[in-house]
């Protein structure tokens, strides 16, 4: 019976202590993106990759928010320098156009998934594996991965010196990837979107205090400045208004 552990983001020493002889797997986000962009402590992924090798048990990176460039890396675990044994990936494999998702790992490890003995309706369509195809292309330049390390210097000085005052209480960011926590009393995440898509900026809230910005990695700098005037006008009217 397969049983799963929770243990605390970014404590290497209690992923060691939740590991059994039965255990399988270890399963991490190396940048937890819908609890609101939670980067774990340097040297963490290091860590777990190390345990999991001496335990002989498999690293598995959830890098669905967090890979393909968004971090300013093509995985967010080269930020460490560390190579899981499996990548989950999404979203952004889609390139915006069509939903598509993919467990990426070596032969000896998904070789023992054969022919027939998973199913999927809409597994291997043409048209998402296209896409998928040309995603990885365009990553294979390294444009859009330097991009995001750019851009997210200028999203975080625009970003971190708010922090204290218009409601806002903490910012985190990596890469062209930000989570903003907002003071309730001043601004909820969900009146911080809604506020933003009235002014054409579409961002996502998480916790009810958390507003993300992820904006596409072909953003301009003059767009990401106007997205920031935006949040800024937000806040100034939630500010205003209390």
């Amino acid at each position: 019976m397969a049983v799963d552990v929770a243990v605390p983001f970014g404590d290497a020493e209690a992923v060691a202590g939740a590991i059994t002889p039965r255990t399988v797997a270890v399963l991490v986000e190396p940048v937890q993106g819908e609890a609101g962009v939670f980067v774990p402590p340097a040297g963490y992924l290091a860590a777990i990759r190390r345990i999991c090798t001496d335990s002989r048990v498999l690293f598995l990176a959830d890098e669905i928010q967090s890979g393909l460039g968004r971090c300013g890396t093509t995985f967010a675990c080269e930020r460490e320098d560390v190579v899981p044994d499996v990548y989950l990936l999404g979203k952004a494999l889609g390139g915006g156009i069509v939903p598509l998702s993919a467990v990426v790992s070596r032969n000896d490890v998904l070789g023992v998934i054969t022919p027939g003995s998973h199913g999927s309706t809409f597994g291997g369509n043409p048209l998402a594996v296209a896409v998928g195809h040309a995603v990885i292309g365009l990553l294979e330049t390294g444009e859009f991965q330097e991009r995001a390390r750019v851009l997210g210097k200028r999203l975080r000085s625009r970003l971190e010196p708010l922090v204290g005052s218009r409601g806002i209480t903490e910012v985190r960011t990596v890469g062209l990837w930000a989570g903003v926590d907002l003071d309730p009393a001043v601004l909820s995440g969900r009146q911080a979107a809604e506020g933003l898509a009235q002014r054409g900026v579409l961002a996502k809230e998480t916790h009810d205090i958390t507003i993300r910005f992820a904006p596409p990695l072909i953003i301009t700098a003059e767009q990401l400045d106007w997205m920031l005037d935006q949040f800024e006008t937000v806040l100034d009217a939630a500010t205003a208004a209390h």
